[in-house]
């Protein structure tokens, strides 16, 4: 089972990545700033990848402890802490040399919610 599992957080994972780094052009064209200073497509890639592959495990850790009640458990939990981590990019202190830093919670807010979308997403494509 954590093989399945495991192949899915990789899955979302990689759905997430091409979601942000899709929203990042996105929000460049029309915004036209560029915020690739502070976020790059490889921090977008690390950061979508861990945070699928950690729900991967928590996934599976919670249904390992909670049988059949662990998926409804993990949901909650993975949406308060995606809410959670909107705390960092909102605190965030950009450099002084960066123009519009107000828009820069614009960028990186929606992206937060990214990894839990992905997994939420091809969640029915996998039978556990």
């Amino acid at each position: 089972m954590f093989r399945k599992v495991f192949f899915h957080g990789i899955i979302a994972g990689i759905l997430s990545a091409i979601s942000c780094i899709i929203y990042q052009r996105i929000h460049i064209y029309e915004t036209d700033l560029d915020f690739s200073k502070v976020i790059n497509p490889t921090t977008m890639i690390a950061a979508s990848m861990l945070a699928c592959l950690l729900a991967a495990v928590g996934y599976w850790a919670f249904i390992k402890m909670f049988k059949s009640r662990g998926e409804i458990i993990f949901n909650f939990v993975f949406s308060i802490l995606s809410f959670a981590s909107l705390i960092y990019p909102v605190s965030f202190k950009l450099p002084l040399d960066v123009q519009s830093p107000e828009l820069f919670p614009g960028l990186a807010v929606p992206m937060h919610f990214f990894p839990a979308i992905a997994w939420y997403t091809i969640r029915p494509l996998f039978k556990y």
